[in-house]
């Protein structure tokens, strides 16, 4: 059933809970307010995330602290060597009257933490390729919906330990973006140790419901966009492919492979979504820019030339912008 009678109102609407909820989240996260603004962004636009920094960095307690703002179910999935896909998806059992029963695994929840996801082999990361997809899992030949909104949120070391796995290229197209983590300020730390040292814990109260965040979804689905605005994005993702027409001299020179086209498409869904919380009514090219390199950052991948000069991802798409 549709809350609101017209566009403008659900986006207001849009707007105000956006401002709840971070003002929620602030009272347990301090600072990585780039991460936060960027998590309900892909969250609005039925995207996934990758969270990716060294261990501490409050990665786990965001996505938790983000579950409790909102009405939804929450699971989270703590990946091991030794994690069968069986444990994801769910299995089949025989019951007392010997028929096959379905028991529905870990996945089955609106917000999935898969938490260090690249300690797991591909074979039970790519579980969760069709659920992030299509939204339903198949298990002995018969398919099961997921409930939505479904969203994955997965963290990942950077630093290559022993016992890590790098995440198939299929399985990183999935996700909307790619976040980086980074250490607190000396400022932020401080807060950060007097307010986790201490007794008392800070409660947060729940803001929005499952049924907005589907109402949401749909509005940044509706956003209307100017035809520049869409050449700008495809063209940015065709710079970003080596020895094609479009390339950039920079893809040429440091890269060994371009994004596809999902990048476009999660280029513009997401530049939506981000001039609706900026309280605009259509997308820029400067909000284009400013999704590009969370889109980008998965999606293309360095030669050995980038690499042995130090070009890292970031720099290269901010050559290309």
């Amino acid at each position: 059933m549709e809350k609101y009678t017209s566009d403008v109102e659900a986006a207001k609407a849009m707007y105000a809970s956006y401002q709840n909820i971070r003002k929620e989240i602030s009272q347990v996260i301090i600072g990585q307010n780039d991460t936060v603004h960027l998590l309900l962004v892909s969250l609005f636009c039925q995207g996934h995330c990758l969270l990716v920094g060294v261990p501490g960095l409050a990665k786990t307690l965001l996505v938790q602290t983000i579950a409790s703002c909102l009405e939804l179910s929450f699971n989270r999935i703590q990946f091991t060597p030794d994690l069968m896909p069986s444990d994801i998806v769910g299995s089949e059992t025989l019951d007392k009257e010997r028929n096959f029963q379905f028991l529905k695994g870990a996945i089955f929840a609106n917000i999935i933490l898969a938490d260090e996801i690249n300690r797991t082999p591909p074979k039970t990361q790519s579980a969760l390729l069709e659920a992030m997809q299509e939204y339903g899992v198949t298990v002995s030949g018969k398919r099961y919906a997921l409930q939505k909104p479904f969203f994955v949120l997965a963290t990942q070391n950077p630093i290559e330990q022993e016992g890590t796995y790098p995440l198939p290229e299929a399985q990183q197209d999935r996700f909307m973006f790619n976040l980086l983590l980074d250490y607190p300020t000396y400022e932020e730390e401080l807060l950060v140790v007097k307010n986790t040292t201490q007794s008392l814990k800070p409660e947060v109260k729940k803001v929005i419901s499952a049924e907005d965040i589907l109402q949401f979804q749909e509005l940044v689905r509706r956003v209307p966009v100017a035809d520049n605005v869409v050449e700008y994005a495809v063209k940015l993702v065709h710079k970003t492919r080596p020895n094609t027409a479009l390339a950039a001299k920079e893809a040429n020179d440091y890269l060994e492979w371009g994004a596809g086209p999902r990048a476009s498409q999660n280029l513009i869904i997401a530049a939506k979504c981000e001039a609706l919380l900026k309280g605009k009514y259509s997308p820029d090219i400067e909000e284009v820019k400013a999704v590009a390199k969370p889109v980008l950052r998965h999606r293309i991948i360095r030669n050995f030339k980038a690499e042995a000069e130090g070009k890292s991802v970031d720099e290269i798409i901010q050559k290309l912008l």
